[in-house]
């Protein structure tokens, strides 16, 4: 998510809708133009010139303009513009150029897509030139009295007018800072056109916008003619009702991909991240990397040692994408590499960084599926793999790969944290030697071990620059104590796990807060004790019942969090705030950043992982799991002091830090928005101030100006300590076209906001700048021994490693232990993608139209049974549903509804009254029954034994319902089981029965119960399904009357909405319908 280019078409289509809303009806575009696209070639499509003739009909009575709208510049002076030309004109134009490739600026591509608008006839003197964009801490807006494709550079020569965040925009402040080279008679003109202008740009929060020329005709009319806008997609969550769909082009030069729609599909539609730019689908190389700031680490390398020209894609999956989700990403990007054969074969680097808390071993199911998928290709194609990656459960998904490798002949080559991030590719590029494959079953990559290094001098004294500088940032100690934003248990967990190893004394964490759910309390382990923490309902409590509480870590979502952080905000204990969100819009960001400088409140993110302290406090996820914690001794501070970017990135930097040196300091990752609440330079300041930080680090990337915040700093003498600094974007010259990195802020907007231009300015003003970030463990290694040799660092035993407690969940899946389960269930499963019903996806249930009764057959008999014997479940269900408001169990429903009490206690009073003489009695019918049949006795010795022991023959009998008036329910069932069943004895065993009962009495007939029952039990028996032991077994359980109780409850729900509807009042018995006895007989 960042800020994106639109077409000028959706540009004009917008002013067309709102900016007579925001003008009062003074301003807005009659005619916003139409598009012209590939469909015209296609008549099939409906998009030919017929039907866009049909749906813009002044195509044939107007003069026309046509422009092709693929966001090219400089479209007037590379003779891309046809203007005042009938629609044949127009049309012949088009057709000559749609689809074909055209070379604009040295950029070769297809014209795609045209414009084609009225024709508007003016002087060049009535052109102006207009444009709005954002930054930090203003809007700024230029005008300039001249416009057109001659303007020039308007940087130099429009007048500007900075709009501070959050402030209002006048007319008169217009007419005085903008429009003062204008003629008079228009001033009032353009300064009403301007604000409403500004506030259109605001509101539809667009990040810039300009439009050269609009022209001011004769009659004061202002018509926008050529205009080039950008919008921060972000605020689509607040604006997409306004915005309607737009295309999100992709820049001219750069064809669009199926591929890349299908996977910006899936990004939509998780809370993962999953990016992917197709550069040269006949590269060579290939990537597949986790984490936005590992993304770029991977192709700047790729491009550092040459093989730029063959980077074939760029893209990321992180944000703990599912098995489903990655499978889908890694099979998209195999059927890509093997569109194209390449005679010397290709490579496929499966990389990143230490993640914080996705699940390798999860994802890599995914992946080797895909690999599984493709694995006789992958062999065809020559494709070589190599994989670098770490964080949680790493060494389970290495293995996995590992096996699965060995398994389908990929000769996959598989490296840990123990590895530098992308050592892999020149090792795969034939460039360095291959390093040998960890060892998988050894367990996890151990903590560093270094040789002390010998001090050779004696450290001189430095001078300290005069510290008068105040941080906003306040540094943490071991008694910073937290308030944490959402119910984020793991991260408040992993939060107390890193104070127990740091040995605080308490808690960084004092409470929580959660708007949902009542103020409470929540069980969390401190080391293996367990502790309780407050949950709030509100910010302000937390507050006011922790005054100790300094740090506020947000953990709200994009949506809520400039809400919640606002208000945080108002309470003045409160110094530090840390935004955990990613895709927030960046007008919000931009009045956070304001409101905190106001207060001096230091804020870090959006979009940070957050930021970690040895010693004293991390913030949320910060650090991974705490395997990585004692992996990369963040448990005691080391002299390294870095601010990073990237959050993924700051985990490898945390790695990268404790293998060449004695470790982190600190580290705070600043979040990759645009707009970081927090600077480099407010962070490395900070260091400078704080002697226990000894060697600086800065990993910036290609985006914003920050990095020259810190080299004035450095040339100025502010900071004097060493800073190692490497900007990430290298890569970004090999392109052809512009390309949006994993960070929204990662974008140049000119040439000084590259990253070759800012290695190369840091390392001009002294800092020490590696050839590239595959250099960088070296070149910190380097330095700090020079440190240590000459006494500017002293190196400390290391002291004894903390045990790591690890929790149950998360040591059963790593398969460290095991225990009885206290559940054991076989019907159902919620734990994988899709719910399953014994096995069958609820996808299928429905897929397969299996019904209620098939999923009762799923459920209750783990059988997916034959239809017939599905549809009879529902029969029987249907059949038994209701038998009006005078028996037992309505009648307790119809009472206790009356009583006003809830749906749930009337379906109860109802359902209790089931037994032996309402209901219950289907078991007891189909034991009866089938013993007899059975055991070979004739339904005549059978009645006649029930009558010599005086016991009841279950199942038969009725009040009114005789041989000569049946009941229809016990027909249908009885016609049904004759029909669908294979077998049908104990059935007639029954009928036989009723003949002689019947003689006796007319109504002692096979009743509802005895037909569901006797019929039921020869189900079992004849489908198939079930053994005559699981049969009997089945009918020992209750299953019979479970479906009684099943569909009678259908009838007593019934019941209790009727007695509602229709409002009846409390029920009491009438005197006269109970006999009164003082006295017994």
């Amino acid at each position: 998510m960042s800020v994106k280019s639109i077409r000028e078409h959706e540009g004009k289509a917008l002013l067309k809708r709102w900016l007579p809303e925001y003008s009062n009806n003074a301003f807005g575009l009659d005619n916003a133009g139409c598009m012209v696209t590939p469909g015209v070639l296609d008549s099939s499509k409906g998009d030919d010139w017929s039907a866009i003739l049909e749906k813009n009909p002044w195509l044939k009575t107007s003069k026309l303009v046509a422009k092709p709208d693929q966001m090219i510049g400089g479209r007037g002076k590379a003779g891309l513009i046809a203007v005042n030309k009938s629609f044949e004109e127009i049309k012949a134009w088009i057709m000559a150029r749609i689809c074909k490739d055209s070379t604009v600026a040295g950029i070769t591509g297809q014209l795609t897509h045209f414009l084609i608008e009225p024709f508007v006839p003016h002087e060049q003197s009535e052109e102006f030139y207009v444009c709005m964009q954002s930054h930090r801490y203003k809007d700024e807006i230029f005008f300039y009295h001249e416009g057109g494709v001659d303007v020039g550079d308007v940087d130099s020569k429009a007048s500007k007018l900075a709009v501070p965040t959050g402030a209002e925009l006048s007319e008169p402040l217009i007419r005085v800072e903008l429009l003062d080279k204008v003629d008079p008679k228009k001033q009032e003109t353009l300064a009403s056109f301007i604000r409403a202008l500004y506030t259109f740009y605001k509101d539809l929060h667009f990040a810039y916008l300009e439009i050269n020329p609009i022209a001011m005709l004769a009659d004061n009319k202002i018509v926008p003619l050529d205009l080039v806008a950008k919008i921060d997609e972000t605020a689509s969550f607040l604006c997409a009702p306004k915005w309607g769909e737009l295309d999100w082009p992709s820049p001219f030069g750069r064809a669009a991909y199926p591929e890349e729609a299908l996977i910006r599909d899936l990004d939509g539609k998780t809370g993962a991240s999953l990016k992917l730019t197709i550069l040269n689908d006949k590269g060579r190389v290939w990537t597949m990397v986790a984490g936005g700031g590992a993304s770029v680490v991977y192709s700047d390398t790729v491009a550092d040692y040459g093989w730029g020209a063959e980077l074939a894609n760029y893209g990321e999956y992180s944000g703990a994408p599912s098995t489903e989700e990655t499978f889908t990403y890694a099979k998209t990007i195999l059927s890509l590499m093997c569109r194209y054969k390449h005679p010397e074969g290709k490579f496929l680097i499966i990389g990143g960084g230490i993640a914080n808390f996705t699940d390798v071993a999860a994802t890599f199911t995914g992946l080797i599926k895909a690999l599984d998928m493709f694995a006789d290709q992958i062999k065809e194609h020559k494709i070589q793999i190599w994989c670098r990656r770490a964080g949680p459960n790493y060494l389970e998904g290495l293995k996995k790969l590992k096996i699965a490798s060995q398994k389908l002949g990929l000769g996959v080559k598989v490296y840990g944290p123990e590895t530098h991030i992308t050592a892999v590719i020149p090792m795969a590029l034939g460039l360095q030697q291959t390093l040998p494959e960890p060892d998988l079953n050894a367990g996890p990559a151990p903590p560093p071990k270094r040789k002390p290094i010998q001090v050779k001098a004696k450290a001189k004294p430095k001078q300290q620059p005069s510290n008068g500088h105040k941080h906003t940032i306040v540094t943490a100690t071991p008694q910073t104590r937290a308030i944490v934003y959402g119910l984020q248990n793991r991260a408040v967990q992993g939060m107390l796990d890193f104070d127990h190893m740091c040995k605080r004394k308490t808690p960084s964490v004092c409470a929580m807060v959660f708007p949902f759910s009542g103020n409470h309390y929540l069980k969390f382990y401190w080391g293996t004790e367990e502790i309780l923490l407050p949950v709030y309902t509100t910010t302000k409590e937390a507050c006011q019942k922790h005054p100790e509480a300094i740090t506020f870590i947000n953990f709200a979502s994009f949506r809520s969090v400039y809400e919640t952080t606002m208000d945080a905000m108002l309470y003045p204990q409160i110094k530090t705030v840390a935004i955990i969100a990613e895709g927030v819009p960046e007008q919000q960001t931009r009045l956070l950043i304001k409101e905190a400088e106001k207060k001096d409140i230091g804020m870090i993110g959006p979009a940070t992982v957050g930021g970690i302290k040895p010693g004293c406090i991390r913030i949320g996820n910060t650090g991974g799991m705490l395997d990585n914690v004692v992996m990369s001794r963040l448990y005691r501070p080391g002299s390294v002091a870095y601010v990073s970017k990237s959050g993924g990135m700051s985990n490898e930097l945390n790695n990268i830090i404790a293998r060449n040196s004695n470790g982190v300091y600190e580290g705070v990752a600043i979040g990759g928005d645009r707009y970081p609440g927090s600077r480099f330079i407010d962070h490395l300041l900070r260091y400078q101030d704080d002697p226990g930080a000894k060697i600086l680090m800065l990993l910036g990337e290609v985006g914003g100006q920050d990095e020259y915040a810190v080299i004035d700093a450095v040339k100025s003498g502010r900071i004097n300590k060493p800073i190692i600094a490497w900007c990430v974007g290298t890569c970004a010259s090999c392109f052809s076209t512009e390309v949006q990195f994993g960070h929204a802020g990662a974008q140049a907007r000119g040439k000084t906001e590259t990253a070759m231009a800012k290695n190369a300015a840091m390392k001009e003003a002294g800092i020490i700048v590696p050839d590239s970030f595959d250099k960088l463990p070296e070149t910190l290694d380097q330095l700090y021994t020079k440190m240590v040799e000459g006494g500017d660092i002293v190196e400390e035993p290391e002291g004894e490693t903390p045990q790591v407690p690890v929790d149950y969940t998360w040591a059963k899946k790593l398969g460290m232990v095991r225990k009885p389960a206290n559940f054991i269930s076989s019907i159902s499963d919620d734990r994988g993608e899709e719910l399953q019903y014994c096995g069958v996806s609820i996808s299928e249930v429905f897929s397969q139209s299996v019904g209620v009764g098939g999923v009762v057959s799923l459920l209750w008999f783990r059988r997916q049974l034959p239809p017939a014997c599905c549809k009879f479940i529902e029969m029987v269900l249907m059949v038994t549903a209701d038998h009006g408001p005078a028996v037992s169990g309505a009648h307790n429903t119809i009472v206790t509804a009356r009583a006003g009490k809830d749906l749930v206690s009337a379906l109860c009073s109802g359902l209790l009254t089931i037994g032996p003489r309402f209901g219950g009695a289907l078991d007891d019918a189909a034991k009866m029954f089938a013993e007899a049949h059975d055991s070979g006795v004739s339904p005549k010795d059978f009645v006649d034994q029930c009558k010599k022991q005086n016991k009841l023959i279950m199942g038969v009998g009725h009040r009114i319902k005789s041989l000569a008036n049946p009941d229809q329910r016990v027909e249908i069932i009885k016609q049904y089981a004759k029909k669908c069943f294979k077998d049908n004895s104990i059935l007639d065993f029954a009928l036989g029965v009723e003949q002689i009962t019947t003689k006796k009495r007319a109504n002692l007939i096979l009743n509802v119960d005895g037909c569901i029952a006797v019929c039921f039990t020869d189900m079992l028996r004849s489908c198939g399904a079930f053994s005559r032991e699981e049969a009997e077994d089945l009918m020992s359980f209750g299953c019979l009357n479970g479906l009684f109780v099943l569909g009678r409850s259908l009838g007593f729900i019934g019941h209790h909405l009727d007695q509602l509807r229709l409002k009846q009042p409390l029920y009491r018995h009438p005197w006269d319908d109970i006999t009164y006895i003082s006295q017994l007989a």
